[in-house]
């Protein structure tokens, strides 16, 4: 794992004066902050292994698939692999397609994760859904957390908008006038913000 961000400790001192519920999590939740792995092949199957399943599933089949990976998540590791042999990890057939997919076009440079660097947070989210499997949230969830971009607001997570109305006393789903109001108050800083709220809601610090 890398260390924080750059632009952690400003985020923070930034946030803290715009809002004063996000002040209080910043102080409660001091013990950790955004890191990544630097590794987005990897973090692109952990994303489409977790998608409409609940967190303990997801982490049961991620378990098993890197099992079968003899514990390298590689696209050249994942494209030795059969297709039963990644279904039988709990894998639906869509997300074999799709993690085979990833692996093939990883392996043949028709996918570029380097272009991601020269590329503002709307190109990059597009870039990326152009993959099989992978919409905006598994895209913006790839930019906060392998990239650590810092004003991602990913208004489709249903922990976000969860943490949104707990912290904020809005009834569920928070009306989208008053997230956007939120986005518009935590810019530039959303991811920041993003991670605190799901913070908020569980106790272990998320990570893609």
């Amino acid at each position: 794992m890398s260390k924080q961000p750059s632009y952690w400790n400003n985020a923070k001192r930034y946030l803290s004066k715009k809002d004063t519920i996000m002040r209080n999590l910043i102080y409660r939740y001091s013990d950790a902050n955004l890191t990544s792995r630097k590794d987005i092949f990897f973090s692109l199957c952990k994303s489409i292994i977790g998608q409409q399943i609940s967190v303990a599933a997801a982490n049961s089949v991620f378990l098993k698939f890197k099992k079968k990976c003899n514990n390298k998540i590689s696209a050249k590791t994942v494209s030795n692999l059969t297709f039963s042999q990644l279904k039988n990890c709990g894998l639906s057939r869509q997300k074999v397609l799709g993690i085979k997919s990833l692996a093939k076009q990883t392996i043949n440079k028709s996918f570029n994760p380097k272009l991601i660097n020269k590329m503002n947070d709307e190109e990059a989210i597009n870039y990326l859904s152009n993959l099989k499997q992978i919409g905006r949230w598994s895209a913006e969830m790839i930019l906060l957390f392998t990239y650590n971009r810092s004003n991602i607001w990913p208004i489709q997570d249903i922990g976000l908008l969860r943490a949104i109305s707990k912290n904020y006393k809005k009834k569920y789903l928070p009306p989208e006038k008053f997230v956007n109001l939120l986005k518009k108050r935590y810019t530039p800083y959303c991811s920041v913000a993003t991670w605190y709220l799901w913070r908020s809601i569980d106790p272990e610090p998320i990570q893609y």
